[in-house]
């Protein structure tokens, strides 16, 4: 087999360790140097930018990372890839052109742009929202790498085309070579959340040596579309089937993960480990992409505010029903909505005063800024000593914040102007797939056999089971797996949506859809509508569904005693 081309990831999302390109230049041999900088709220807060200067839109601090490390990547030949550009790739580019003038520098810089509908919104049938970007392939990333460009930026594109790009352009794959854009998508999939990859947020950290700075991932990625995942000599995390498991169970639904270049078999994917820090990725299957691309679309919803009270000792209950009694009916005005939440954290007998103490949190959304601005924080503030006993806030309410809601839409490949505009500023036309596939999920796997009945134990469901959950809009996933057949053939039949919904109150109303994947010994769930209008509205407590997949761990189930 031909040598891999070595790509790496330096950024997970706009705000992520500064230094990380530096590291990651300096750190060993790359031939690219990838970032992923936008999310869905990242969108939403680069459109509030682009509101009040329409030059930018673009992730200020990958300008500041290029302007200390670009004569660095020079010198190593590392070609640096990112979708840093947001909704002003275009700006971007203009602003990197002038940094390598000022550093005296040659680099060459491209660019790729058609991702932004916002003009057309209303005749695609988006609304009108105050972004709307779809998620861009890799093929126009190709086309400035194979241009000779040193520094590619693009708008939105899929999480995983910074790194499909490269490869494909590296080995000279075509459109249709589906296995090898499957592959580069699971490896691109696993490294662009960072260090995700090499022990970030997964739920057995406790059996990683050095957890104090982990290493950023990088992806060994060969001609016929596997890869070996790993990181840097000396760094800190781990890589191994367990935490690449992870990330490839974050934010994905079933078998098939459907991207504008290729459909993923998520379902097809085999790990194994190659030694120490390093996961072998193998066996994907691609399938056409969709005739439909996925549009992200963000929308300033009105404005809202909040106020956590601490109650603290006895008569919890009922001090929360006075305090929501004296807010609401000191309100002049009251808003739109209006959610209580009353979190017991208290104890009984505890022997500390945090321990003793409850937060009952009070959230006010409406399209008047007045009305949950000074209005509200007044009454919360006001009724400080007519309440009941003990009353204290967490922090003061603030003046009310402006929030958005995330909605997707689809439109027709076609009707999308992916281009490529090269470093000597001509433009190509990126054609859309010319062969499509509806996407469907994919036939049940059987299930294994179940595992036999005996003694079990009452125990919390992450003793043997890790998780790992996110956001997708208003909905939420939670991947969860085992590490041996035996735990799989008993995690499979046990954990349904019933049990789910029974383990998780919060989703017990709420349309729950389960997809096996044997090869990972992993379910997936998607729990809709849990989010309600994305990580924009705060809809809970955990907006984003982070600690939705801890929570489950940590609640009590009947585990058969010889697999503890």
């Amino acid at each position: 087999m031909s040598a891999p081309v070595r790509i790496g990831n330096c950024s997970g999302f706009y705000g992520d360790r500064i230094s990380a390109m530096r590291d990651m230049l300096e750190g060993g041999e790359l031939d690219y140097l990838t970032g992923d900088y936008l999310a869905e709220l990242t969108m939403l807060i680069l459109g509030r930018d682009r509101m009040k200067d329409a030059n930018r839109g673009y992730a200020k601090t990958f300008l500041r990372q290029v302007e200390d490390c670009l004569g660095l990547a020079l010198d190593k030949g590392v070609t640096i890839v990112t979708n840093a550009g947001g909704l002003n790739p275009a700006g971007l580019a203009a602003a990197l052109r002038e940094v390598t003038t000022k550093l005296g520098l040659n680099a060459k810089i491209a660019h790729v742009e058609g991702d932004d509908l916002i003009t057309r919104a209303g005749e695609l049938g988006l609304g009108a929202p105050l972004t709307a970007n779809t998620y861009l392939g890799a093929w126009g990333i190709v086309e400035c790498l194979n241009a000779d460009a040193d520094i590619v930026v693009t708008g939105r594109v899929t999480d995983a085309s910074v790194i499909v790009g490269p490869a494909a352009a590296h080995f000279g794959w075509g459109a249709t070579d589906f296995d090898r854009l499957a592959g580069a998508v699971t490896a691109g999939h696993v490294i662009e959340c960072g260090t995700q990859a090499t022990g970030g947020n997964y739920s057995f950290f406790t059996e990683i040596d050095d957890m104090r700075r982990p290493g950023f991932p990088i992806a060994e990625i060969f001609d016929d579309g596997s890869s070996v995942i790993t990181k840097h000599p000396g760094t800190g995390g781990a890589v191994s089937v367990g935490t690449v498991t992870a990330q490839l169970l974050y934010e994905v639904t079933g078998g098939r993960y459907a991207g504008p270049d290729v459909t993923t078999r998520i379902d097809s994917v085999e790990l194994t480990q190659d030694g120490p820090d390093r996961v072998r990725i193998s066996g994907a299957k691609g399938e056409p992409p969709p005739p439909e691309l996925k549009v992200s679309c963000n929308s300033l919803a009105g404005f809202r505010n909040e106020v956590t009270m601490i109650l603290t000792g006895l008569d919890i209950d009922a001090k929360a029903a006075l305090a929501r009694t004296q807010l609401e009916s000191w309100l002049t005005t009251k808003p739109k909505e209006l959610e209580w939440t009353l979190a017991r954290t208290d104890h009984p007998n505890a022997d500390t005063e945090e321990a003793a103490s409850a937060l009952l949190r009070c959230v006010v959304r409406d399209p008047d800024p007045a009305v949950v601005g000074r209005a509200f924080s007044s009454a919360a503030v006001e009724i400080a000593l007519a309440s009941y006993p003990g009353f204290s806030l967490t922090a003061p309410p603030s003046n009310g914040q402006p929030y958005g809601v995330f909605t997707p839409g689809y439109v027709d490949a076609a009707e999308v102007p992916h281009t490529a505009v090269l470093p000597d500023g001509s433009r190509v036309s990126i054609e859309s797939s010319a062969q499509t596939q509806v996407l469907t999920d994919p036939a049940d796997p059987t299930l294994p056999e179940a595992y036999p009945a005996g003694a079990v134990r009452n125990v919390p469901l992450g003793t043997i089971a890790a998780a790992r959950s996110g956001d997708k809009g208003g909905n939420a996933n939670v991947g969860v797996w085992v590490r041996t057949d035996e735990q799989w053939r008993w995690l499979a039949h046990t954990l349904t949506v019933d049990e789910l919904q029974r383990m998780l109150p919060e989703a017990a109303d709420l349309t729950v859809t389960r997809y096996l994947l044997p090869e990972l010994k992993a379910v997936n769930f998607v729990i809709e509508d849990i989010l309600g209008a994305g990580v924009a509205s705060q809809a809970r407590f955990d907006p984003q569904a982070k600690g939705l997949g801890e929570w489950l761990r940590s609640r009590h189930i009947d585990i058969p005693e010889e697999l503890l």
